[in-house]
């Protein structure tokens, strides 16, 4: 069955500031996004997952109130600024990019995949490693047990790219991401782990270096866009359900284009 992301159109506030004459790699895009809900939140049992002593040594406590582990779908910060939410422009094939890309490294430490929210370029490795190990369990003093599973995922539709175990700390998977059909203007890339549910992991396909993983308060910047009208989105896997929300925004040569990007 296919399925498409709707694609939800935004209004982008865009202003521009002067700059000396001199030559320049492009503009400037910088704002912020936000998100017109509230946080939200899944809840897990440690003990209903294996490792249930360990998996709450997590150092990031906003995550962890005694054998409860939350996975924060949606953070909402003041002033409304997303969390995790990625901004792209996304009208441009760049070659000479994509075929440098080097691949989206993902860590799993303390039962946690990191980062959160990134980007990924079709047809290009996606690394993992395993960076867990209990010294206080016989059963995994050399390594806890992750079993990192990824989709690429269009609509209500999913298909698995990777689903490897990593046993050992240090352990390692390197598999390239494959979105097929053209899936990957769409769609997503997702991660989570089959041994520990609340282990997940978000990306955006992307085909340029002009991108942005928002800052703590929303914020971004994305320099050296080169100069025109562009079309850019803004992201979240959780917010809008998971639907890009779509920009116009027009680039000066040496200037900033200010976008204020809100996903309702």
């Amino acid at each position: 069955m296919k399925s498409a992301l709707p694609v939800v159109l935004g209004v982008a506030a865009v202003a521009f500031v002067a700059a000396p004459l001199t030559v320049f790699a492009g503009g400037t895009i910088s704002g912020k996004v936000t998100y017109g809900g509230k946080s939200e939140q899944k809840e897990f049992s440690f003990a209903k997952f294996p490792n249930p002593k360990f998996c709450p040594k997590n150092p990031h406590k906003e995550l962890v109130d005694g054998d409860k582990r939350f996975l924060k779908t949606i953070e909402v910060g003041k002033d409304g600024g997303l969390k995790n939410a990625v901004v792209a422009v996304v009208d441009i094939e760049d070659k000479a990019f994509v075929d440098g890309y080097k691949g989206t490294d993902v860590t799993a430490e303390f039962c946690e995949f990191l980062p959160f929210a990134g980007v990924v370029v079709n047809t290009k490795n996606f690394h993992v490693e395993n960076l867990d190990a209990d010294p206080d369990d016989p059963k995994s003093v050399q390594g806890v047990l992750h079993n990192p599973h990824s989709f690429t995922v269009k609509g209500s539709t999913s298909a698995t790219g990777f689903n490897i175990g990593l046993a050992k700390k240090g352990d390692k998977l390197d598999k390239p991401v494959t979105f097929r059909g053209g899936a990957e203007k769409d769609g997503y890339y997702r991660l989570q782990c089959d041994q520990h549910e609340f282990m997940q992991s978000f990306f955006l396909p992307v085909s340029n270096p002009h991108f942005a993983v928002v800052k703590e308060d929303g914020s971004f910047e994305i320099k050296d866009v080169p100069p025109g009208k562009h079309k850019v989105v803004a992201w979240h896997p959780f917010a809008a359900k998971g639907k890009k929300v779509e920009f116009e925004v027009e680039v000066a040569d040496g200037a900033t284009a200010n976008l204020k990007a809100e996903i309702k």
